[in-house]
């Protein structure tokens, strides 16, 4: 059995990439490469949402985002609204779906997970300090939505999170994983089709 191999991404080392519409910006934290028909397999990011308008349409990729900070957005699917007002709330829908955002006080930032449904598949959860879970997945990301939290693995390995940091475990095989802190995490387990 492949032990896991764990990285840590720290919040305040990600670059901000501003976005074409100018309407945010957006700093990736992880991403796999696709088989060649796409960019990517699956993608995570945080994005600053300065300024209301449609979202870019990402055909084929299911989407799953959930609010960080700020008072939210409500976003507009056809006659559909889909709202993101209180922290943690979480959206999932499809990329190449018509969406208008409407900002509900001023700027927001969001967590966005990213998946190409042919390629990958992914699940997102929203974990609190004290728990403990099993995971069995390619690769676990693991974000630090809110506080700080103590994340121990497999007994022996343990790493502190600052909200904004992102722990990433890869060939995460029947590992088990104990939360410890205050806050919450968001946990993405992801598995590529192919393997």
């Amino acid at each position: 059995m492949t032990s896991p191999r764990v990285t840590l991404i720290r919040g305040a080392e990600l670059v901000a990439s501003p976005w074409k519409n100018g309407g945010g910006v957006t700093r990736q934290i992880a991403c796999e490469a696709g088989s060649g028909k796409h960019d990517f397999a699956w993608r995570i990011s945080v994005a600053d949402v300065a300024q209301p308008g449609p979202f870019s349409r990402f055909e084929g990729v299911d989407r799953t985002l959930v609010l960080l900070e700020g008072a939210g957005m409500l976003l507009d699917e056809g006659s559909v609204t889909h709202s993101l007002t209180h922290p943690l709330d979480l959206v999932r829908f499809a990329g190449e779906a018509s969406i208008a955002a409407r900002l509900v006080d001023g700027a927001t930032r969001d967590f966005n997970l990213m998946v190409h449904r042919d390629e990958a598949r992914g699940t997102l959860s929203v974990w609190q300090a004290g728990e403990t879970h099993h995971v069995d997945a390619h690769t676990v990301l693991l974000y630090c939505a809110q506080g700080s939290q103590q994340v121990r693995i497999d007994l022996d390995d343990e790493k502190k999170l600052e909200q904004g940091d992102t722990l990433r475990i890869d060939a995460a095989s029947n590992v088990k994983i104990e939360t410890h802190g205050n806050g919450a995490l968001l946990a993405i387990e992801l598995n590529m089709k192919s393997q």
